[in-house]
């Protein structure tokens, strides 16, 4: 058997580890100059080109004055030598490289015929072994160091997102498709962190083709003394102001006793389209899922999916021959939208049965709605429907916040109520609720993107106790929040709730901790809105954000 084999890539040391083997001999010749190269470079092109036109010029000369060519004086004898040197060194300097990468190309492709010869037999081996791998390891990954890796991940041969899979190591992975992504590319993604992180606990669950993470601050502003208990609420933002203002809100609510709240609804929602022949046989079936008689058919079909989802109703719309089936169910702690979705599918397979003209469109038909703003889940609620209330004294108004009862009253009803009505505003009277469930959500591991009808919100202030004291509440119909799943599972998202005290699934009560985190959410938001509001009727808005939000630092230089 021939032993010889084609030198690997993978003697060579992997990228960002160091290197204990001797620098190759074939190193170039400058490296080992005592100038620095910008200026050996400069000097040796110099002389080239000065020369040369010294000497173009001293024979233009001589051919002026039939003087021979051959004949040379000292001072041209040492511009010819000077010419030599320097055409010499550049030479060295720009060609060792390309005689260098021409002579491994032709070295590779001749191996290359080798391996060709050697291919049959080495998928043998590995179907010998692992059929399953050898579907998907050809080229042998398994057996090739990273340098190779991330070269086959840039030809294509391997693709980006098998890595995991084939790897089995989840930070190598993310290594290699990080290099392979900046040789493509051609772009450093040195800024963008790589350790530090736990790679495998986002695998099938957070993110696909991880090259890195985003590094978002996380503050904590309380404590929120909300229903006799007191939370610190973890907020993540690259927003100054916000944790501030929030702070600002909790401190004021807390020295007025505290704000209270209740949960109105709490239902996660899944709407499918089917459309029919005829829009009369589209309602029938609307009739058939409005009798009551067969609801407890139809939540027997859908309660299978899980041992938390309970279905609460249906509600229908009809669009021609098009029919929407707005589904409602409790999820427990979850916040639901897969476990929703099994349910329904259980539904509609029930219901071709019944009717088999019946054609399943999709198994969202935006009647739901998510992530998007509706007026239905404005109206109707979506998820954790909540309110929460206090009563702000008139001295915390003067000494925390600066300023008064009707000044609050008047600023609130033009600028949250007829401001956002004149806008043509859905969900959005109020004065900054996606700050505060933004910064809620990605610190607690929510789907940042139900920001949009999570943030849906109404502030309400009006004077009581003879117009000395401040009441104020929010309405939040949409807070689609859990405590359970996706981006829940990790690490930091997982220390923040626990910091909460809601991590995990309630054990005593199942969905507790979920609407107690939509609860804080609201208690969050209603801190907020008082604080900015009183930042702009005192005038202290511009300023507070020139103090926090804009940094006087010479981004360059920290960068670097």
């Amino acid at each position: 058997m021939d032993v010889r084999r084609r030198p690997s890539k993978a003697l060579r040391p992997a990228p960002n580890e160091p290197s204990s083997a001797p620098e190759p001999t074939g190193a170039k010749a400058s490296d080992a100059l005592p100038l620095p190269l910008y200026f050996t470079n400069a000097l040796f092109f110099t002389l080239f080109f000065s020369v040369a036109y010294y000497l173009l010029l001293r024979w233009r000369d001589k051919i002026r004055n039939s003087v021979p060519l051959h004949v040379v004086t000292f001072s041209e004898l040492a511009a010819i030598l000077s010419l030599i040197a320097s055409f010499i060194y550049l030479l060295g300097f720009f060609g060792i490289d390309f005689v260098q990468s021409f002579i491994a190309r032709a070295s590779n492709e001749a191996w290359d015929l080798v391996d060709e010869e050697e291919g049959e037999d080495h998928r043998h081996r590995l179907m010998a072994c692992s059929p399953s791998i050898a579907d998907h390891i050809i080229p042998a990954v398994s057996s090739a160091e990273d340098e190779e890796i991330v070269d086959l991940v840039v030809k294509g041969t391997i693709p980006s997102y098998a890595l995991e899979e084939q790897l089995g190591d989840c930070k190598r992975a993310v290594r290699i498709r990080r290099e392979a992504l900046q040789r493509i590319t051609r772009r450093s993604l040195q800024g963008l962190p790589l350790d530090g992180f736990d790679y495998g606990s986002i695998l099938k669950q957070c993110c696909e083709m991880p090259v890195g993470y985003v590094q978002i601050p996380v503050g904590i502003a309380g404590p929120l003394l909300l229903d006799s208990f007191e939370y610190l609420v973890p907020m993540a933002t690259t927003e100054g102001c916000i944790v501030a203002s929030t702070n600002r809100g909790f401190k004021g609510i807390y020295a007025s006793g505290g704000a209270t709240s209740t949960i109105l609804r709490d239902g996660m929602t899944r709407a499918p389209v089917v459309r029919f022949p005829s829009a009369s046989r589209a309602c029938h079936l609307k009739f058939f899922l409005d009798n009551p008689s067969n609801f407890q058919t139809l939540a027997d079909e859908f309660n299978k999916s899980s041992n938390f989802a309970r279905l609460q109703g249906v509600q229908c719309s009809i669009a021609g021959k098009n029919l929407y089936m707005r589904f409602s169910c409790t999820t427990g702690d979850a916040m639901g939208m897969n476990m929703v979705s099994k349910g329904v599918e259980n539904v509609l397979a029930y219901l071709r049965n019944e009717y088999p003209d019946m054609d399943i469109i999709s198994i969202s038909g935006n009647f739901c709605s998510d992530k998007k703003p509706a007026a239905i889940n404005w109206i109707e609620g979506r998820g954790k429907s909540a309110v929460c209330e206090a009563v702000i004294k008139e001295e915390v108004l003067k000494k925390v916040f600066r300023t008064s009862v009707a000044t609050l009253v008047e600023l609130n009803m033009l600028k949250n109520l007829a401001g956002s009505a004149v806008a043509g505003a859905l969900g959005g009277f109020n004065a900054h609720a996606s700050n505060i469930v933004s910064a809620i959500f990605i610190a607690t591991g929510q789907d940042p993107a139900q920001n949009v009808e999570s943030s849906h919100c109404i502030t309400m202030m009006e004077a009581v106790n003879d117009g000395k004291d401040l009441h104020i509440s929010v309405t939040m119909p949409s807070i689609e929040v859990g405590t359970i799943g996706g981006g829940t599972q990790l690490a930091s998202q997982s220390a923040c709730l626990d910091l909460l005290g809601v991590k995990g699934a309630s054990k005593e009560l199942p969905g507790a901790n979920s609407r107690l985190l939509a609860k804080i959410v609201a208690g969050s938001v209603l801190a907020g809105e008082l604080s900015l509001m009183a930042a702009i009727a005192s005038g202290q808005l511009v300023q507070s954000h020139m103090k926090y939000n804009r940094s006087t630092k010479d981004v360059s230089k920290v960068g670097s």
